[in-house]
This record gives C-alpha cells, structure tokens and sequence, in this order.
C-alpha cells in the first residue's frame, strides 16, 4: 500500500510539474517581459564585456536600459553600478582601469567615470545638452565627444511690450532653415552640434569646433593625441547639398580645421590605423539613385593616394574598425536578409567571421546589431536568431561563436514561438529569385491549411531576414502564415537589386510580392480564399498598392503610409530629399509622375475592407497621407475605419503598448473577416 501511495504521488507531481512548464503561445503582454542587449564594449585585454542591458517598463511605457558586465566566458555577470536610471555609451580607458559612460540624471545627460578595480564611479560633466559619441584620447586623460549648442532664433518682428500680468499667446516659431523638424523629436531648436573635451578626472568642457556647421559623427584620433578625425558637411550650400559630408581634421591644440576629402556624396566614419599613417572611411560618389553600395576607402592621413579596397563585395559595408597590426580592418555588411561580421585586408580580401548580427530592433526583423574586438583579436557581438532577441556571443582564437547570454530564458523558454522557414520563389516579371520568409503558427499541423498574412516592409530600401520579431510572432500566434518577403529594391542582394526601383517605385516589387503569396497557395501552406496583407511606411505603400492592384485580399491594415507623393513630398520631414532620387525632378516640374506611382490613384479600384492606422505624431508620412486613404474610401463607402495612435511618431512601435496596439488592432480588424 506504500509503495502504491508513494507511486501516485510521484505521478501526481509529475503531471504538476508537465502542467507547470507546458508551452503556450507568444502574447501581447510578453512584450513588457522582453530584454536584449545592445553596444556591447570588450575590455583592451578582451577579459571582460560591460553592455547595455535592455527592457521596457510597464509602468512608464517606454524602453530603459542599464551598463551590465560580464566575463569573455560568460562567467560573473552582474549589473555594473547601483543606479537605477538610464546608462548608455560605455567606453574602455586605454589601458582598461576605467569606463566612462552617459547616463541620465534630474537635469539631462552627464559623462559619468567608474573605476574597475574599486567599483567607485563619479560624475565628470556638467553639461547644458546630452553628449553623445564618447571616445578616450590615446593618453587616457581626456574624453571627447560632440554635443549641441543652442543658438538664438531669427527674429523678424519686435512685438509691443505687454502689459503687467498680461496672458499672451507665445511668441511666434520661426525657422529659416531647410531642415527644421525631424521625426520623433518634433521642431529642432536652432543650433549645431560641435565637438567638445573633457578631462577624465572631470572638470569644464573645451569646444574644439566652430562654425554654423553640425559635427554629429563618431570620432577618430591620432596615435599621439594631437588630432581628431570626423565627418562633416562644412561646405557652403550644406544645407542644399544634403548628401554630401566630408572627412575633416581638427588640431586640439590650435583648433584649425583641415579637410581631407572633396567627393561629392557622403564621406563618415573616419578610422585611424594604428600606426597613425592611413584613414579608413565609408562612403560613396553619388550618382543619384535610389541604392548605391557604401564602400570602404582608405587614404593617407593627410587626404591623398584615395582607394576604394572592398570593391570584390556588392554589398555595403558598415560598422569600420581596424585590427591591431593594422594590416586589415573588421566591418559589417548585410547578405540575403542576415547581417554578418568579416575582416578585410587592406589589400581587399575578405574573411566572414560570424553570421546573425542584430537583435536590437524587436518590433520587426530589420538589421541592426553592433561588435567590438579587443587587443588580443577576441571579439563579442550582438546575437539574434529567430528565436530570440539579441545576446552577446564571442568569438576566441577563431572558434565559432560563443553565445555567453541568455536573457529572455526566463520567458521564452515558456513560449511555443512560430517556426520560422526560409523561401525562395521566381518572379514572374523577369525570373530573379526573390527571397522570404513564413512564420507557421505554434503548433503548426502540416495537414492543415492556414490563413495567409502578408507584412510588407519598411523603407523600402531595407530588408527583413531571419531575425526574432515580436510583432510577426504575435501574428503567428494568432494563427496566420506569415510571410514578409525581401522584394527587388531591398538591400542586401546587391546594388543593382537594390537600385530596380529607382524612378519605379511601386514597380514590380508588387509582382515579387504577390509571386510569393501564389508560391505559398500553390504549395498547399496557405487558404488562398483567407488572404490578409499589411505594412508599415514603405510597407503601407505596398499595402495599399496591392489592394488597388486586385480584389484577392479579405482584409487589409495600411499603417503609416504614402498615399500622394506630392502632398507627401512638401510636408514630410524629409520633404527636401526626394528630387530626382525618387523621381525626376520636384512635383510641379513632373506632376504627371508623381501621381502616377501615387497609390491615392488606384483609390477608385479598391473593394477590400481597409483599417488605415497612423500616429498621430508623425512626420515622416504625415497623418495627412492616413486621412487621404480613409477619406476617399469613406466617400466610396468601402467598409473601413481610421485608427490613431497617440504618442506616435513615425515609429509607432516605440512604446512597447503602441506596439501591442498596432498588432490588436491589426488582428482584430483581420479576425472580422476571416471566416
């Protein structure tokens, strides 16, 4: 009888237990849960890792984001200070006994110093703006870094002196620049961004530059500490030639500026060999098209022998440093929807050295990520895959990479995610292959049909690839196949792939599209009578494109969207950077044009019930683009609904509760009519 009492209570703690930890599906409200890391900084002797660790707080609805450290083997891995506030830009001294780091206090942003061996910190600045591009002096005596300073506006009118205890309206906003507001940040305060230093023991700030100029890029310095290298666009017409940067030094003693590059288009990220002797940078000469490749150049220090030595990749590269025998230098680049880390000798050849950089932008599976590399050649990176948001994972003594984090463990290993499959398909229009990818449902049944969702992305010269997703798996756990394809104008297959759009756009990258969606009925995965589609940006475009293009969808979500490129291209932020890049000339030179590539056009052939979905705050496609849609599909009395989100810029996404409210929204409009 013992026996048999102690078996059905080991039985009955067993079935508890399988309960317990029985997989369920990704929700809404694991969004608050998710954490990745990000600007992962190894040690100059590469024994250490110190990152910023993310998350979002359910409380405030906004990201947040504390400096961890951990051991190059995964080992001691702690918070790096007490401080609940956030704390970003860590970078090693020199010789590796302190980082200086940002963080935020009652009155902004100040450079904070904390010591490794005693785990002291102290606060170094006090600052009248938030710095940004922190970099170490080769002495490990000073910090430099670029901040903005405020000027004052122009003034046209001097208004009558009010009187006492008057309440008046505000004084007028005036602005005389071309660029004046931006998305997510809203109207720019006149002023320009300089470079200033700093001791490392704190103390004032010295202003290096000068001029009506901005200085907003990463910085650069000689071996001997004497000058910093950075990228500008200090010519004349700067603001017309708003393409163009150049490649600049600055003396730190006698503050004169030198520039070191005269080509027309951007010239960043200037990086100086260790030897002192050459200058790597990106960039390229723009030939006005819709995607051309970034290049690594190098030349020497003062600006001659120019030579573009990554010219055997058709990709663009990205994210520049050297090694430390100067013979080679370490980049990024995107291929096929998956971002990786290679080395380039200064002779050109290039090495790959790790797949699956990115993780940092959870809401859709764009690019992103970064890596650094001690002085022994040990190198961590930010890791992502499908199934989860970015960790940092090492690579040592050319072994395979290491993931030493796992920090969403806690809640994803509890989650029956969507699997995620690669597909490649033929385009109808011209036979290039075209490449995606579908999300299947948790739980995914082979015999079944499914549901189809469509989510186009942004940019559109951009690209999706393998990458975890919140947004996609949330629409996968509702149910659907998911595809998001990589369509011709996406990056990442080379240039001439990405400049097919140029002049053309939409163009066929709807073919390419829909090639994909009969791929996926033609394989038996999706109901070609449950079709859904939406897209966000240069998504919504496509979205609204299709649905002007053929009746085959049952519902349709367009999300922050163009509908009329002339409206769009006098009001938007960006409203100066379209001529002859987008279209030939400016709308009242071509209007033909751009009305033609106007998705507002084939507004009188939509039949498909259509939630159009914008936030309120945003400037890049104004709400105004939103309305144009809905309006006219009122006016046609086509089933459709207007949805605003508050606090949105153009990245509706950016609170972690408008993410949830885009894809409820979304799914809830979708279920109405998947019957």
């Amino acid at each position: 009888m013992y026996r048999f009492s102690t078996f059905l209570l080991f039985l009955y703690i067993g079935l508890n237990v399988s309960a317990q930890t029985k997989k369920t599906p990704f929700q809404p409200i694991d969004v608050f849960e998710l954490e990745w890391a990000s600007d992962p900084q190894i040690s100059p002797s590469g024994s250490q890792i110190v990152y910023k660790r993310n998350d979002f707080d359910i409380m405030s609805d906004r990201s947040r984001g504390n400096l961890w450290i951990v051991n190059s083997d995964g080992t001691s891995h702690r918070k790096l200070t007490s401080r609940e506030v956030n704390e970003s830009q860590a970078r090693w001294s020199p010789n590796g006994d302190r980082i200086a780091f940002i963080s935020s206090t009652d009155e902004g942003s100040e450079i904070y110093m904390y010591w490794v061996k005693t785990g002291q910190i102290a606060k170094l600045s006090q600052l009248e703006q938030s710095p940004r591009n922190l970099i170490w002096l080769p002495d490990g005596e000073s910090i430099a870094f670029t901040m903005f300073v405020s000027q004052k506006p122009p003034v046209i009118v001097n208004m009558p002196k009010k009187p006492k205890s008057a309440k008046w309206a505000k004084p007028a906003r005036i602005t005389n620049r071309l660029k004046h507001e931006t998305d997510g940040r809203g109207y720019m305060e006149p002023g320009f961004r300089h470079i200033f230093i700093i001791p490392a023991e704190g103390g004032s700030a010295r202003q290096i530059t000068s001029g009506n100029y901005d200085h907003n890029s990463s910085l650069s310095y000689s071996p001997d500490g004497k000058h910093i290298y950075f990228s500008a666009n200090r010519v004349e017409d700067w603001e017309y030639r708003f393409n163009n940067s150049e490649i600049y030094e600055v003396n730190l003693a006698t503050k004169n500026i030198k520039v070191l590059t005269t080509q027309d288009g951007p010239d960043y990220s200037p990086k100086v060999s260790p030897d002192g002797k050459t200058i790597a940078f990106l960039g390229y000469l723009d030939k006005v098209q819709a995607h051309q490749n970034t290049v690594l150049h190098l030349m020497n220090v003062d600006g001659s022998n120019r030579k573009i030595i990554s010219s055997n990749l058709d990709e663009s590269v990205s994210n520049i440093s050297w090694d430390t025998s100067g013979k080679g230098l370490y980049f990024t680049y995107d291929d096929k929807g998956n971002s990786k880390i290679a080395h380039i000798t200064t002779t050109g050849k290039i090495s790959k050295l790790a797949d699956n950089l990115g993780g940092t932008t959870l809401g859709r599976p764009y690019a992103s990520g970064s890596y650094t590399v001690s002085n022994n050649g040990t190198l961590v990176f930010t890791q992502t895959r499908p199934e989860y948001p970015a960790d940092l994972a090492v690579i040592q003594n050319k072994k395979p990479p290491k993931r030493i984090t796992y920090l969403n463990k806690d809640i994803l290993d509890y989650r029956q995610l969507g699997e995620t499959e690669e597909v490649w398909y033929k385009s109808s229009y011209d036979g290039r292959a075209i490449q995606g990818w579908i999300v299947k449902p948790p739980f995914y049944d082979a015999s079944k049909t499914y549901p189809l969702l469509v989510e186009n992305h942004g940019g559109p010269i951009l690209n999706y690839g393998d990458r975890f997703t919140a947004e996609i798996q949330l629409y996968a756990a509702d149910g659907y196949v998911v595809f998001y394809p990589n369509p011709r104008g996406s990056t990442s297959y080379g240039e001439e792939f990405g400049n097919l759009l140029y002049n053309n756009y939409p163009g066929q990258d709807y073919n390419d599209v829909m090639d994909g969606v009969d791929y996926l009925v033609d394989q038996g995965i999706v109901d070609n009578d449950k079709l859904f589609v939406t897209g966000g940006s240069a998504g919504g475009i496509m979205t609204a494109w299709m649905i002007g293009k053929n009746n085959r969808f049952k519902a349709a979500v367009v999300a922050k969207p163009v509908m009329n490129w002339i409206s769009k291209t006098l009001v938007a932020d960006n409203y100066f950077g379209y001529a002859n890049s987008r279209y030939p000339g400016q709308p009242w030179e071509n209007f033909e044009t751009y009305w033609k590539f106007s998705p507002i056009s084939l507004v009188g052939n939509i039949e498909t019930p259509t939630m159009v979905m914008v936030g309120m705050n945003d400037l890049r496609t104004p709400p105004s683009e939103a309305k144009q849609l809905y309006h006219a599909l009122k006016l046609r009395k086509i089933e459709t609904v207007l949805v605003e989100i508050y606090e949105a810029s153009h990245g509706i996404a950016r609170k972690p509760s408008n993410l949830i409210s885009k894809v409820t929204h979304t799914l809830a409009w979708f279920r109405k009519y998947n019957e």
